[in-house]
């Protein structure tokens, strides 16, 4: 099954109503079964992304764009420089697609047409690497193992910040402090990320008086802030420098 979260998104959107419950991504046949000639799926391809693009800067790249769900692609849980973009519907796609080889940074963008399945494939390949985690789990036992990928987070360099992901889009900085309250953290640098428009992105960095004081609060990973799981990464004050700037945006 694609991951809930993405699957929650998409139905939203007044755009796919015609989905089912228990079909959630057959819009089309749907359609089909009701004489309805569906029109196609709203997803675009981009290539050539800057390696340290986010999603943000892809809301901002199509600025003006009703934009549904952003997949940023990866293999082995690298950034593959591309990304699948699914718009309300079949109009915003051609203005999307005006887009086609206009610069993010210094990198010229591709932007072009693709099939629904090509985003499906990068939906269940993300699923696949990450395990599936879904942020708004109410059970009550615990998520799933953390298995290879922690080990690989385990392998991986470590400064003095770390990336929150998952977290409620309601959250404020105290609760972030008390998450973290057997830790010693930088309490005046717990920055919280937002969109361009001033929405939380559900994301944040923190951090902390050393690297190895970081790696000691991993321990934290898939802990719960209310009813969400918090994935943790190490991250880089760079790449907190450039959430935090475009906050400010």
């Amino acid at each position: 099954m694609v991951g809930s979260k993405r699957q929650r998104m998409i139905e939203s959107n007044p755009y796919f109503a015609a989905v089912t419950a228990n079909a959630p991504y057959a819009y089309a046949s749907s359609a089909a079964a009701a004489g309805i000639q569906a029109p196609p799926f709203p997803v675009v391809r981009l290539r050539g992304l800057p390696f340290n693009c986010t999603d943000i800067d892809i809301f901002k790249f199509f600025v003006g764009l009703d934009i549904v769900d952003v997949l940023l692609a990866n293999k082995n849980g690298r950034f593959t420089g591309e990304a699948f973009v699914v718009f309300a519907n079949s109009i915003q796609v051609e203005f999307a697609l005006q887009k086609d080889r206009q610069n993010m940074g210094r990198r010229y963008v591709e932007v072009f047409r693709c099939k629904r399945q090509d985003y499906y494939n990068a939906v269940a390949a993300e699923v696949n690497y990450e395990g599936i985690y879904d942020n708004d789990y109410h059970g009550s036992s615990p998520p799933p193992t953390r298995g290879k990928r922690f080990e690989d987070k385990e392998q991986m360099e470590y400064t003095e910040i770390l990336k929150m992901r998952g977290l409620p889009f309601s959250v404020k900085k105290p609760e972030i402090v008390e998450f973290f309250r057997d830790y010693q953290l930088v309490e005046e640098r717990v920055h919280i990320a937002c969109r361009p428009d001033g929405k939380a992105t559900g994301e944040a960095f923190v951090e902390f008086i050393s690297a190895e004081e970081a790696k000691r609060a991993m321990n934290k990973d898939k802990m719960t802030i209310g009813k969400r799981y918090v994935e943790l990464f190490p991250s880089t004050p760079d790449e907190a420098r450039r959430a935090e700037s475009r906050s400010r945006q």
